[in-house]
């Protein structure tokens, strides 16, 4: 248990540092965001009203206007005065008037600027020979001499293209703009994620030439104390990856594939910071606790030794792992990402179920290398598909135990001690059919002792008929000893012109054992060991007294029952018996057995 705590651990190591090495790979970063773009767009807020209006510069209004852009700059001067008396209280132009132009057009917009209007400015990085500048472009100064406000209009974008994060600016325009329309000052939300609330097409939006005559087109009232923002809508539909005119990829971007038009973007920064509900991001110390948490999960998840409970405490904790996630941003207008204990758990379960499934496979081949050579095929395929039915170690069993011994070897061995290679061929080619005899009543062979040949029923697996089933291979072994003769009789020493027979004797008994794999760390066999061995052992070696080919013990003989002939032989006293038990052979197994 300890060394599989202290493998458990080193695992955990290893998922952490190999998560750690993980984040710093630019697609980490694109994956913790895609579950920022999905978690942050399932169930989204929605800002109190009144809210934004938008004014769209878009192709009905270019055919309406029937000018070609830039328009003269009085036409906007006119849109303000339309908006303020259909009851605006704020407008904000995303367009830069950098440059002056005809002076009775600029002059008009000058004067129709106030405290009220929101102008855009810029923020732009230059390369050039003599290194990056930064340049700031604002409102021809007419504009803000008469009282109108810039606000930077430059959108931070994320490696991947899309637009998350609000602006640092101290005078941004979302927050010019929300000063300017009286509301309370905020902080700088500078660096914080931003909540969006629908996709491209959320605001209400109308075109520039109907705000130029709210009363013939608008219903009444609709402008009534609303924050307008005036700026390019030049595609209807935009889609990712084509040209657009003042167009950002948005979290909803990833499912709808459309591009939010910048006055959009800018309403949607105006609301997080007029609400409050803007994203505080991840801090780093909480995504290695989060790490931690995950490699913990996947811990826990790994305990149960079903695949199935496995699988069900791995999805659950990838669901706590997204639900937390999106309630603390929902609730809590704070991100905690998903990735880190979503990925640390999935891969601690999979290498704890590697190292697992690598140590199934190692037991399987040892149970099998441990059998195979000893038990039938079918009974190996049970103890690896079970292998709890084996009880390293030892347990108490009954078995039935079987002693079957070559008689006349001595003599054979004597007569061919010039041969010692042929000898081990015979005595193998004899216990070769003996053992596969064996196994296939179902018996367990113990080992060979020389030329003798050890086996048990009734372990590992259960065997109710054991004791019929070691009668049954008994008499089957007898049965085979003339067809063995027959074909070792080219290779058997002679004597008087015949060549020498190998006859064998059994014994058979019953009883309590322990039984089990017993050595040492380095080697170990499954072996029986008890009294009902000693005494299989001991009935064996009475074959020759007997003049009988199998000697079976009382126990034994007990369990068969009337299933085959018996006849009694002898009552013997047995090592740690107060009575003498009756020994038994079966009716046609006797056989005189001179000279043995």
């Amino acid at each position: 248990m300890r060394k599989l705590l202290s493998s458990d651990i080193s695992l955990a190591l290893i998922v952490v540092v190999l998560v750690a090495m993980l984040r710093l790979l630019p697609v980490w970063t694109d994956i913790a965001h895609r579950g920022f773009d999905l978690l942050s767009t399932a169930g989204q807020p929605v800002p109190a009203e009144p809210g934004i209006v938008l004014v769209a510069i878009d192709e009905p209004s270019f055919s309406e206007i029937g000018l070609q852009w830039p328009w003269p700059r009085e036409i906007h001067a006119d849109l303000i005065n339309a908006l303020r008396a259909a009851g605006a209280r704020t407008i904000g132009f995303d367009i830069v008037f950098a440059e002056e132009s005809d002076p009775a057009a600029d002059a008009a917009l000058a004067a129709a600027a106030g405290p009220d209007i929101v102008f855009a400015a810029d923020e732009s990085l230059t390369e050039s020979d003599f290194g990056t500048m930064l340049v700031r472009t604002e409102p021809f100064p007419a504009l803000i001499e008469a009282g109108a406000i810039s606000g930077i209009v430059s959108i931070s974008l994320g490696g991947d293209g899309v637009a998350r994060t609000v602006p640092a600016y101290e005078d941004g325009f979302a927050l010019q703009l929300l000063e300017a329309s009286g509301g309370e000052p905020v902080r700088n939300a500078g660096g914080d994620l931003i909540q969006y609330f629908g996709p491209a097409g959320t605001y209400p939006r109308i075109s520039y030439y109907q705000a130029l005559d709210p009363e013939r087109f608008l219903p009444p009232d609709m402008l009534r104390d609303a924050v307008v923002i005036v700026g390019y809508n030049l595609q209807a539909s935009p889609e990712v990856g084509e040209t657009g005119v003042d167009v950002f990829e948005s979290p909803y971007t990833l499912t709808t594939r459309r591009l939010m038009p910048g006055p959009e973007l800018h309403a949607t920064l105006f609301d997080n910071l007029r609400h409050g509900l803007s994203i505080q991001p991840q801090p780093e110390w909480l995504a290695w606790i989060a790490l931690l948490l995950g490699v913990a999960s996947g811990l826990a998840a790994s305990r149960p030794q079903s695949p199935v409970s496995k699988l069900v405490l791995a999805l659950g904790f990838l669901l706590v792992a997204v639900g937390t996630s999106w309630l603390s941003l929902r609730f809590g207008r704070f991100w905690v990402s998903p990735a880190e204990p979503a990925f640390a758990a999935v891969l601690t379960v999979m290498a704890i179920g590697g190292r697992d499934f690598a140590a199934e496979q190692r037991r399987r081949r040892e149970i099998q290398g441990a059998f195979s050579q000893y038990v039938a095929p079918a009974v190996v395929e049970q103890l690896i598909a079970k292998p709890e039915l084996l009880k390293l170690g030892g347990e108490q069993r009954e078995l039935t135990i079987l002693f079957a011994d070559i008689r006349g070897f001595t003599a054979i061995s004597e007569a061919m001690k010039d041969d010692p290679e042929a000898l081990v061929r015979l005595i193998n080619d004899v216990l070769t059919p003996l053992s596969d005899i064996v196994i296939a009543h179902g018996g367990t062979i113990d080992k060979y002792m020389g030329d003798c040949i050890m086996a048990f029923w009734n372990a590992p697996l259960d065997d109710p008929d054991h004791a019929m089933h070691a009668l049954a291979a008994s008499m089957a072994m007898r049965a085979a000893m003339p067809g063995i003769n027959a074909a070792l009789a080219g290779r058997m020493p002679r004597r008087n012109g015949e060549p020498m027979a190998i006859r064998i004797g059994i014994g058979l008994n019953t009883g309590r054992c322990v039984v089990g794999n017993m050595g040492s760390d380095q080697r170990f066999d499954y072996s029986a060991l008890g009294d009902a061995v000693n005494t299989a052992s001991r009935l064996e070696a009475k074959c020759k007294d007997y003049g009988v080919g199998i000697v079976i013990g009382q126990a034994t003989a007990n369990l068969v029952g009337d299933a085959v002939s018996l006849a009694e032989i002898d009552r013997i006293a047995v090592r740690g018996k107060v009575e003498a038990i009756s020994v038994f052979t079966v009716e046609d197994a006797i056989q005189a057995v001179p000279g043995q």
